[in-house]
């Protein structure tokens, strides 16, 4: 498959390629791809099968950022496809499904006016395809009025159901959360943020750091955070308890190279060591974390269930009341594309549920800002589709993590390789986003809470920059967006 690349109806001869991927069914990333390349703006996608496939990329458009944005799925043919206008293709393709699954069709004659706009100048670009300059350019606005016009379809579609489940009390004082920093904990200020805002308080913990040694457990840091968030109208959480990556797994464990059976044994005992010992405090457990993505000990996909199983097991062996969570990681699934040991997400959703595993909700965690698979920009049409494909999981959501910066950094934080939403990142453009992305998650009614990752930067952070409170515990205007979630919430 080649595609013809144009900017300004010139050939695009430089792209960054950080993050493509080809696509096949179900919209599941390609593993078998030989190389994909761009060479005198042609973009060449060599694959080992002759399936029809979609290409996923960084795609600047003006006036929205640098978004992730994928094409249909095509087959192969001689003739170079116009990337420009299939890319757009896709996206008038999304808005007229979503528009029919959201039944958005009556609506104002703003969005009537938009939608009419956005076809008019898709057939224009069609008229001209002979002409792939000239069709280039009319693709590329059909792609800009299209993204605006989706995002606003989207957040339409949140705005109605939000109103609903307000009207049916749906959402209540622990549906917003926010996952603690143990390391800021003991700071009277950072406490005072915090138990203000939050009723829903999630505690991180780290396999590695607690059983430094076998047999050994270290519980300072988990009871120091229980001290002071216990004996509160709070709703804590704690986890992941199970996490297989190499900042999570203990160097004891690392180094013995054990068999699937020892490392399953281990496992079972430090998740009977946790729960039972904080069993009295905790309402909610992340039991197990991106199995579906991490997999630091190359499981196959039997042992991942099976890892699973032993974590829900041994949870629910040692405190019966509380929920159990079984977290999944990266919702698009673009690390399978280059990891053999993983597995989809919504496969290994639909597996773990087969299986007949005891939990009670999943997670899904949302991140953006970097360049690592998973974590390139989307816009919020891509963000309300991919939740709604989680609609039939005959189990509650948790967005147990969410995660944006403020402002770009340098190589893999650039706009260029990590993407960006409609500006550069900023504070400004960071409390807009999390103010549509906690509409969209809300307007969910199998969204039960949604977490975000960070109270406060810090060296410690997952992204630098991702906090709602400066590294001097002054509030950014994302926190102001979220006290006005709160708000909203409490008075309902």
């Amino acid at each position: 498959m080649k595609f013809q690349l144009f900017k300004n109806g010139k050939p695009l001869t430089e792209l960054s390629l950080a993050g493509v991927y080809l696509f096949g069914a179900d919209m599941i990333p390609l593993r078998h791809v030989d190389k994909i390349e761009l060479k005198d703006g042609l973009l060449d996608c060599q694959k080992r099968s002759q399936d029809s496939a979609g290409l996923s990329l960084l795609w600047p458009i003006e006036g929205n950022g640098q978004l992730l944005l994928n094409t249909t799925r095509l087959p192969e043919r001689a003739e170079p496809y116009n990337l420009n206008l299939e890319l757009a293709r896709a996206r008038l393709m999304q808005i007229t499904l979503k528009r029919e699954d959201w039944a958005l069709f009556d609506q104002s004659d703003e969005l009537d006016v938009m939608a009419q706009e956005v076809q008019d100048l898709f057939i224009e670009a069609l008229q001209h395809i002979s002409a792939p300059e000239k069709a280039s350019v009319v693709a590329d606005e059909v792609l800009k009025k299209g993204i605006e016009f989706s995002e606003k379809l989207a957040a339409k579609h949140a705005e109605q159901f939000l109103a609903a489940r307000f009207r049916n009390k749906a959402i209540g004082r622990h549906t917003l959360g926010c996952e603690i920093n143990p390391e800021l904990i003991d700071h009277e200020k950072y406490r005072k943020w915090l138990l203000e805002m939050f009723g829903f308080i999630s505690i991180p913990v780290n396999w590695a750091k607690i059983e430094t040694q076998k047999g050994v457990y270290d519980f300072e840091g988990l009871d120091k955070c229980i001290q002071h968030l216990s004996g509160r109208r709070l709703a804590l959480c704690a986890g992941p308890l199970l996490r297989f990556t190499p900042e999570s797994v203990p160097q004891w464990l690392q180094a013995e190279k054990a068999s699937f059976e020892k490392i399953r044994e281990y496992a079972y005992e430090f998740v009977s060591e946790i729960v039972a010992r904080y069993s009295k405090f905790i309402h909610v457990w992340r039991v197990i974390s991106g199995m579906n993505a991490m997999n630091y000990f190359g499981f196959n996909f039997e042992q991942t269930i099976e890892m699973t199983r032993t974590a829900c097991l041994a949870a629910k062996s040692a405190d019966v009341k509380s929920r159990k969570i079984v977290e999944l990681m990266y919702p698009w699934g673009e690390y399978y594309a280059s990891d053999k040991t993983t597995v989809p997400p919504l496969v290994y959703a639909d597996m773990v549920i087969q299986s007949g595993i005891s939990f009670d909700a999943f997670g899904l965690q949302f991140h953006f800002g970097k360049d690592e698979p998973g974590m390139h920009v989307r816009d919020m049409m891509q963000i309300s589709a991919r939740l709604d494909c989680f609609a039939p999981v005959p189990k509650p959501l948790h967005i147990t993590g969410v995660s944006i910066p403020d402002a770009h950094g340098a190589d893999d934080r650039s706009r260029e390789k990590a993407g960006s939403w409609r500006k550069d990142w900023s504070q400004d453009v960071q409390a807009t986003w999390l103010e549509e992305f906690y509409k969209l998650a809300l307007a969910r009614p199998y969204v039960n809470t949604v977490t975000y990752s960070c109270l406060a930067d810090h060296r410690s952070s997952p992204m630098n920059g991702c906090g709602l409170l400066t590294e001097k515990l002054t509030p950014k205007k994302a926190f102001l967006v979220m006290a006005k979630f709160q708000r909203t919430i409490l008075k309902k």
